[in-house]
Order: C-alpha cells, then structure tokens, then sequence
C-alpha cells in the first residue's frame, strides 16, 4: 500500500520494517491487507471517424445520443474494425474508472463486480477492457455472461460533430449469487453508482446491487455512491435523499448532482445538507475546485493553518486540519468543511472532462483504505484512538482529490496510466519540509 498526501518516503509507513515497539514483527499476511470492492455496468468507450453516410445507415442523429440493440451494435463494430476507423477504444464505467485510479495510486488490490464476455476475441472491445484495467484490480469475480458487455460509441463527423450510441449488451445482469460476501466483508469500502438501481425491469442489476449493500451493513463496511448524471436524480431526488439515509455512508457529486438533490445551487450548502444523509460528502464543483464535508468527534477537531475561507457558512473551514469520521462512531458529532480550488489554476487545455469526479473518489477511498491498513498493522497507533474514517485531514484529502482530478483532465483517457510523481516540480523544496 503506498501512503496518499503529501509525504517523503520517509513518512511512509514502514512496510517492511515495523517498530517492534508497536507491534510484534509478522509476515504480511492478507487479513492485513485492505482493498476496497465495486460494482459497475462494464463498458467499453468506443471512438471512431466516419462520414455522414454511415451515420445515416444506422439510423442515428448527429450531434444526439441514442440507445440502439445489440445486433446494430455488433454489425456497426464490425464495420469500424474492418475499415480501421476506430482511434480508441477505453475501458470505462464509473465504478471500473474508479477502482482502476485506486490501484494505479495505492499500487495495491481492488475488487471489480460485473459482468465479462465468457468469449473474449483478442483484439475486441472486452479484450481492450481487460488490456485497460490495472493488473491490481481484481477480476476474478466477474460473472461471465454470453453475448457483449456494454459498448459507448462516440462518432465523429466529418464536420467534426459527435453523435453517441450506446448497446447496453449484458452489462445489466450481475445476479444476486454472484455478490461473495467474504470479499465485501473483508473491504473498507464499498463503491457503487446509481445507475446500478436504475435498470429495465426484469434485469438482475439492482437486486445484486442491494444484496451487495445488505452484506456491507451486516459488517460495517462504508457504502460509497457516486450520483451518475444530474438527470438521473432529478427523476426523484426525495426517493435518492431516502436511499442515501437508509444505505450509504460517503456521497461523491459534482454541482449539478447536488443542486439536483438538495435543491441548493452552492456547493457548501448542497454537501451541508447532505450531511444529513451521510457520514462524508465529496462535492467537485468545476473551475471552482472541490468540496469536502463530513463529521467529526467535538473533542478531537483541529483547527487549520490556512487562510479560513469565506461562504455561505462563515469560516467554514476553520477545523479542516480534523479527520473525518462516521457519524455513529462520534460522541459528539461535529461537521467540518474544506475547499481547494483547482490545482495549478486548472490545466492549460482539457483534453477530456470524462472521469475527473471518479480520480477525485479514487484518491478519497485511498486516504480511507490507507487508514485501514494503518489500522490493521499498528493497531495501538495514537492515529487510531478513535474510530477515524480517513488516515488524513480534510484539508490534506481534499488536496489529494484534487491533484488527482487534475491529472485525469490533462489527458485522454478517463484512468491513470501511472501514479503521482512522488515530488511535484512546480513546489518549492520547502512544501515538502512541513
């Protein structure tokens, strides 16, 4: 596990060389290890250029976005391989972005729940999902399934105009038997999406998804729900403000999820009012950075170093140096906010708008999986006096969310290629001395 934030090698935690003073020396064995576990609708990005004659062919309308069946899907896919026209082809999924970013950053293990082709043609979509995906994430789980996963095709014109169409395929059927309670029992967090519960009827998806969220609550173990698209919510945000009391523990939002929601156009106030649902909220809010909020014990608050900020709530991130914890692990519970605005001012050009939010989530569940290994392997640390949720502040979470969005809108693709760099050129050498 490598340690998130701001930290030379020499604030790691010693892996392999543990103070016997803190705990007797062990082999690493696995119940000491800690990973979080997902489930998503597996897909594939699929981007070709083509004229407007195929776009008419299949029946599609440029510059729109349409579901169309799997036959469609499947003669349009063939097409594109025999004319090389598709320029990439990226494994995606909020959950499966997501995992993968966790384990390019912490260089350790992740578990992904879906579905995968039973015949995988090498050269294909479901073979690129696979290329795609960390070999730290976990696929053994998946539910084989007979027929295609999900495909998402971004065609565009000769005019430069894009048009999307979208096979769902089998992506929609995770069954219930396929959810290992062992493997969700030994996480520290759960991740979902709330696409997960919005499926064709008959569809096995949700009923999975809520088997997925029943073995969680049964061993303590956080739900995370990443909201999908503002329109989603809008649908019936009372029914989402209920799902999010009644199951899930840490929300992640942009601005226009959150207004959906609360109802509240400001990030502050939307991810305060969240807080009466959940234990932690991650709000990305476009050129104006991200938002934390979240809970912690009265007693254990730290005041920050930083400039205390001004909002719709007066210095409200004035114990942002705290970390945060679940609700119900808390005496006394207290909120605390935190704001960072865009890292270096935002990207000079950015090349892809797609999975920033999910880099931001990768980076929180890295800070809370770290806290967890922590815990597991110096359990009478002072860090874990309390039942803390986070391994850092929630200044220094919202710093590490934030680089790693930055990253994800530099380039292409949704997933990270590799890691953070370990020192940052554009800091000075002082940064790293406090």
């Amino acid at each position: 596990m490598k340690f998130p934030g701001k930290r030379k090698s020499k604030h790691y935690f010693p892996v392999n060389a543990r103070d016997p003073l803190l705990q007797p020396a062990q082999a690493e064995s696995e119940t000491a290890r800690s990973y979080v576990v997902g489930i998503d609708q597996t897909l594939v990005d699929i981007e070709a250029k083509v004229d407007d004659d195929f776009i008419r062919r299949y029946g599609l309308s440029v510059g729109h976005s349409l579901v169309i069946e799997d036959d469609v899907a499947d003669a349009m896919y063939q097409e594109l391989m025999s004319g090389n026209l598709i320029t990439h082809q990226f494994a995606g999924g909020t959950i499966g972005n997501t995992l993968h970013n966790y384990s390019v950053l912490a260089d350790d293990r992740s578990v992904l729940l879906g579905v995968m082709c039973n015949n995988v043609q090498i050269g294909g979509y479901a073979y690129r999902y696979l290329c795609n995906t960390s070999s730290r994430t976990d696929l053994n789980y998946l539910q084989g399934v007979d027929g295609a996963i999900g495909r998402c095709f971004t065609l565009i014109g000769e005019h430069g105009e894009r048009t999307f169409a979208i096979s769902p395929g089998q992506m929609n059927q995770l069954k219930p038997e396929s959810i290992p309670e062992a493997v969700i029992a030994g996480a520290s967090a759960l991740v979902l999406t709330a696409y997960l519960v919005r499926c064709k009827p008959g569809e096995p998806m949700p009923e999975a998804t809520m088997q997925a969220i029943a073995y969680a609550k049964k061993h303590e173990v956080p739900v995370v729900l990443t909201l999908g698209t503002k329109y989603v919510i809008s649908d019936n945000p009372e029914g989402w403000r209920e799902f999010l009391r009644e199951h899930v523990s840490i929300l992640a939002m942009n601005e226009e999820e959150a207004e959906a929601l609360t109802g509240q156009s400001d990030p502050l106030l939307a991810s305060d009012m969240a807080l009466e649902w959940v234990d932690l909220v991650l709000c990305t809010a476009g050129p104006n950075g991200l938002y934390m909020a979240g809970y912690t014990e009265e007693s254990s608050r730290r005041q920050t170093q930083h400039p205390l900020l001004p909002g719709a709530i007066a210095e409200f991130n004035l114990y942002e140096f705290s970390r945060a914890m679940r609700r119900q692990h808390c005496e006394t519970p207290f909120r605390i906010y935190s704001h960072i605005a865009p890292y270096m001012g935002g990207p000079e050009k950015i090349m892809n708008t797609n999975g920033a939010g999910d880099g931001a989530l990768s980076a929180v569940l890295h800070d809370i999986a770290a806290n967890g290994y922590h815990r597991n392997n110096v359990p009478n640390s002072s860090k874990h006096a309390r039942s803390f949720l986070t391994y850092s502040s929630l200044a220094q979470v919202c710093k590490y969310a934030n680089r790693v969005s930055y990253q994800v809108l530099n380039q292409h693709s949704p997933r990270l290629t590799r890691g953070l760099p370990e020192r940052e050129d554009s800091l000075e050498e002082a940064y790293w001395e406090r």
